[in-house]
């Protein structure tokens, strides 16, 4: 319950601190019974934050039922029993090799409980002679007499009740045991604090769903397989309580952004004429489609913020281009900011022609621009003289001033922070905002990503693409298929070949490209040419040079070819263990060839006989060139948590939400947010009061601090 001051004042608008309630859970692990700085480091490692509310997150996910109890001579084998035992004596180990044993009895048979490596002193305390004792473990049996090795729960039959239970399993680090992690969860839940229902009370009702804490305390003392189910009426709660505070936060950044002043631009005209009459093709539908919905949002004086998602080779690009001529035309500057320098200088040397044709004066600024040069560029961006500035993570730095920013595009989102495309949109007043994604995003992940977005979709390819012809190639075949490159290679190919994904490390990665670029080397000579993220950004473009151009036939490469890159002669994309890549990174590196008038190949190489799960993932990429649906079944075989990769940034993590399987509870949140912003946009209410708490409990402080500024 709020204290009493707070039922008296309504809470300021302005205040941003957190509820007292919650201070229990954002004190360290530490500060629990038993949790000493050692294992708060390995709690830190296993639930991704040093918190108390971090070890309450940890779901389990296996049980172990120790209800079951019987008579020794019933026990069954391999499994797990409590058993009610009398201890007759103790058989202490002569070498500290052997086992010891503690020979006890029941009515029915004998049972001998084993330990290696035991205190005698701590055993023969824990287990006197003579003693009632209930013990539980997994039954096995040696020389037809039963045993119970090393049992998990020991104790007098007063312990009875709290032995007899369902145990619940977690996931560990090396150096975390079960029962540690087991003890600080149940130390979490001893402090758990009463906290105010922000769920909407006829929803709750009609879904059966527990309050609060009851569903934190379910969520730990699972009652058997049910408990762990996603669908728990428990499990369920939690999940919306997390979904909702995603859409929640959403929306106010939304609203908050909507509420801003932008600018109204002109949009069509002479400028966009000229730049249609220079290209070598007519826009697709979907081209026509989003171009229109984004001059809905420029004309409009309020700032746009707008998602274009497009899948490989859909023409986002030259659509920005067009929203970019927008601003131009109205005598305003835009920026394209891109992840890569080697993306962010490919999008100037394809947009470069159609520019100058229309008298546009462009610049690139990256991290590589240094002494004069670099003050020649800021220079011009300062006066205006450079109307398109693209660029790299460089514009956003505080040196880089604007004369009039306008629109700020931001290329391959998920690969920056929201902070990041923020910090660029404050480079001008009323900045509009268009962001790009050539990565297909499930419509789930898409509303927990960019729900604060308007949305935008290239669904169909430029007229010309041709499919990429995908095969699956086990490894112990790769001589053949090098053969077979040679003979490529003589008529005009050129190969990508990428190299496998270790675990997440940059180094093992760079080992595994090195490795395989020496052994091609040895049968391509100088031909060959080798890129990865460790380079020097000069180094990495000199060899894309070479390989655009054709002094190379092959690029070995890590994943950093991944996104943007673009050589048409590029007919051969060779991945290897392409079962350890997501499926929608395979998607994006086949998305490197294709883009040429000649026939293309995949060839994604397995190692070893795959999982069913696998051969179905790799299988998909054969059927389908279908990004969105790749990317829908990526999420339905792997989660959220993997779709983009671990190193992306930008995605949220979701603790006890499951997509895809709760993807209507999703857009129920997003409804949910919706009504609340248009009721109480400022969080006054009753309800409104008890979502702020909520916010904190999921540290969405960030959209609290937009109720600051109204």
């Amino acid at each position: 319950m709020p204290p009493e001051s707070a039922k008296k004042t309504p809470m300021n608008p302005v205040r941003n601190t957190r509820p007292f309630a919650l201070d229990p859970l954002f004190r360290r692990v530490t500060e629990l019974s038993g949790i000493g700085p050692r294992n708060g480091t390995l709690f830190e490692k296993l639930c991704g934050g040093d918190k108390i509310l971090d070890v309450l997150w940890h779901k389990p996910i296996d049980f172990i039922d120790r209800r079951f109890t019987c008579a020794i001579k019933d026990a069954p084998a391999g499994h797990i029993v409590t058993l009610t035992v009398t201890v007759q004596k103790h058989f202490p180990n002569e070498r500290k090799s052997q086992p010891y044993k503690v020979w006890c009895t029941d009515d029915t048979g004998t049972l001998n409980l084993v330990f290696f490596r035991p205190r005698k002193d701590w055993l023969e305390k824990q287990l006197p002679v003579g003693a009632q004792v209930i013990v539980s473990g997994r039954i096995e049996y040696y020389n037809g007499t039963a045993q119970m090795t090393h049992p998990d729960a020991m104790g007098g039959p007063e312990d009875r009740a709290a032995i007899e239970t369902v145990e619940p399993i977690y996931p560990l680090t090396q150096g975390l045991t079960n029962k540690i992690v087991r003890k600080a969860v149940l130390g979490a839940l001893d402090i758990l604090p009463a906290l105010p229902e922000w769920l909407d009370e006829s929803y709750k009702k009609q879904n059966r769903w527990p309050d609060w804490s009851a569903a934190v305390n379910s969520l730990h003392n699972p009652s058997g397989a049910n408990g762990l189910d996603p669908l728990h009426p428990a499990r369920m709660r939690l999940a919306y309580d997390e979904l909702l505070a995603n859409q929640l936060a959403l929306a106010m950044v939304r609203h908050h952004n909507k509420r801003k002043k932008g600018r109204a631009y002109e949009t069509g005209g002479g400028l966009r004429d000229t730049f249609l009459g220079t290209l070598p093709f007519t826009l697709t539908r979907a081209q026509q489609r989003s171009l229109e919905e984004i001059d809905n949002d420029m004309k409009q004086p309020l700032r746009m913020l707008r998602l274009l998602q497009g899948d490989v080779g859909s023409g986002k690009t030259v659509v920005a281009a067009l929203a970019m001529l927008n601003a131009i035309a109205s005598g305003a500057q835009a920026a394209i900011m891109a992840p890569t320098e080697i993306l962010a200088r490919q999008h100037a040397r394809s947009l470069q022609p159609w520019l100058e044709a229309c008298g546009i004066r462009s610049v690139v600024l990256t991290g590589r621009d240094k002494g004069k040069m670099r003050e020649t560029l800021l220079q011009q961006i300062r006066n205006g003289a450079a109307q398109i500035v693209i660029g790299t993570h460089a514009l956003f730095q505080d040196s880089v001033e604007f004369a009039d920013l306008g629109l700020a595009v931001i290329d391959e989102q998920h690969r920056f922070g929201v902070h990041q495309r923020l910090m660029l949109s404050a480079k001008g007043k009323g900045v509009d905002v268009l962001v790009m994604t050539a990565t297909p995003i499930p419509r789930t992940l898409t509303l927990t990503a960019y729900g604060d977005m308007d949305v935008s979709k290239l669904d169909e390819k430029p007229p010309g693409r041709k499919p990429v012809d995908t095969r699956l190639i086990a490894s112990d075949h790769i001589e053949q298929m090098v053969e077979g490159i040679i003979r490529q290679i003589k008529t005009g190919a050129r190969v990508y070949w990428v190299c496998p994904l270790v675990e997440e490390s940059e180094i093992l990665d760079l080992a595994a490209a090195q490795e395989r670029y020496e052994v091609l080397q040895a049968r391509f000579g100088d031909r060959i040419g080798l890129v990865h993220g460790r380079m020097k950004p000069a180094e990495k473009d000199a060899v894309m040079e070479n390989f655009t151009n054709g002094a190379l036939d092959i690029l070995v490469a890590t994943t950093v070819i991944e996104v943007g890159v673009n050589v048409p002669e590029a007919t051969i994309m060779v991945i290897e263990h392409a079962e350890r890549f997501g499926l929608s990174q395979l998607h994006q590196l086949r998305g490197r060839v294709g883009r040429g008038a000649e026939k293309s190949y995949c060839f994604l190489m397995y190692a070893g006989n795959l999982t069913r799960t696998a051969k179905e993932r790799l299988s998909i990429m054969r059927e389908t060139e279908d990004g969105f649906a790749i990317a829908e079944k990526d999420l339905e075989l792997r989660g959220a948590g993997e779709i983009l990769g671990t190193r992306q940034s930008g995605l949220p993590v979701f603790r006890l939400a499951e997509l895809p399987v709760h993807a209507d509870l999703l857009a129920t949140a997003r409804d949910d947010s919706r009504l609340i912003m248009e009721k109480d946009p400022t969080l006054e209410n009753e309800r409104g009061q008890a979502l702020r708490t909520l916010l904190y409990l999921f540290e969405r402080d960030q959209a609290i601090g937009y109720l600051q500024s109204g």
